[in-house]
């Protein structure tokens, strides 16, 4: 699904247009963004959690030299399902067997 496709569908289920689904769903990535910018949580009960964490300098290769290389600190996004998020992905495979 692609954020278009997303729009569509949150206009269909929340009987909106699909100007306004969008601006909810535009609304609701800048919201998650301005949190995870601020090094804050974003937990939505039942669907998963959003957090932050840094990566520390380490060694690496050059997949095209084979040379060692030190890969940069870098801040990266982690998304940690939530139980409602697992239970209804785990009864979709139950399902689909």
């Amino acid at each position: 699904m692609n954020k278009s496709e997303l729009i569509a569908d949150v206009a269909l289920k929340a009987d909106l247009t699909k100007v306004e689904a969008g601006n909810v769903v535009e609304a609701l990535i800048e919201a998650i963004t301005e949190s995870l910018v601020k090094k804050r949580e974003v937990r939505l009960v039942g669907f998963g959690s959003f957090t932050t964490d840094v990566r520390q300098v380490r060694k690496g290769r050059d997949p095209r030299t084979g040379k060692e290389i030190q890969i940069k600190q870098a801040t990266v996004v982690k998304f940690k399902p939530g139980k409602g998020l697992k239970d209804a992905v785990m009864g979709q495979d139950q399902d689909s067997q």
